[in-house]
């Protein structure tokens, strides 16, 4: 049996990195996967691919700027599969662009909002009747260690990540009496964001340097650790912020 036999999952940013590779593993692990995201051609790759290994999943296509493509997505979880267990909120827009402080205009940071924090409360909204009503309920959301570190250069990125760990802490105290559980992981990756500015270039090669590893983790670390975190077995671990992060954390 694997670790989410009869689970059903709905994966945001499903369609590439962390996203592609929690969804690939879920799936192993028994879970039906709801995959989105905008890019419906890769979804449907991602989908061929777990149905080849015998998995299943479908694909919803989903802009996170669009309340009417989450409540969408989350109805497409319930009509196909009956029920919703976990939610991975991992999408998140606004990787094009970084800005120092002096420099960040409000319509990034609001842009950063929408794309990130409040996306990922609507999901949370949207899928909890759900999760309430059968009495269980495992959410995962996505931070990172500029929210705790005030990284230069990422103003906005780094405001919207702290507001995704504020929301998780949240949901923690109001929502683990109906058995939903909320954390927060803070993964340290190198994709191709970091190489869409100077900012984030010079950002990896620091990074790089100090993690205890030596060396940037893959979506392949990261997606064993959210396959706990969606298991009847994470049942006590609730409202944490955790490193996936070879050890950087350390340094905060």
């Amino acid at each position: 049996m694997g670790a989410l036999d009869g689970r059903v999952a709905i994966v945001t940013g499903a369609s590439s990195g962390i996203g592609r590779s929690c969804a690939l593993r879920y799936a192993s692990e028994g879970a039906k996967v709801v995959a989105c995201a905008r890019r419906l051609d890769r979804l449907d790759a991602l989908v061929a691919e777990i149905a080849a290994a015998g998995g299943t999943a479908i694909a919803v296509a989903c802009d996170v700027e669009r309340e009417a493509d989450i409540d969408a997505a989350v109805q497409a979880a319930i009509r196909e599969f009956g029920r919703i267990d976990i939610l991975a909120n991992i999408a998140q827009g606004g990787l094009e662009e970084h800005f120092y402080l002096a420099d960040a205009p409000a319509e990034r940071a609001v842009h950063d909002f929408v794309t990130g924090a409040v996306q990922s409360m609507l999901f949370m909204q949207k899928c909890f009747p759900c999760m309430k009503a059968q009495g269980y309920g495992r959410i995962i959301n996505t931070a990172s260690h500029a929210a705790v570190k005030g990284t230069p250069g990422f103003t906005t990125y780094a405001m919207n990540k702290g507001a995704i760990m504020a929301l998780t802490r949240t949901a923690s105290q109001e929502w683990a009496q109906y058995g939903i559980t909320t954390n927060v992981f803070l993964p340290v990756v190198r994709t191709d964001a970091f190489d869409f500015t100077e900012q984030g270039r010079a950002a990896a090669r620091e990074i790089e340097a100090t993690i205890p590893t030596r060396r940037f983790g893959t979506p392949d670390d990261v997606a064993p650790a959210l396959v706990f975190l969606a298991s009847e077995g994470a049942g006590y671990v609730n409202g944490q912020a955790i490193g996936l992060d070879g050890g950087l954390g350390l340094l905060v």
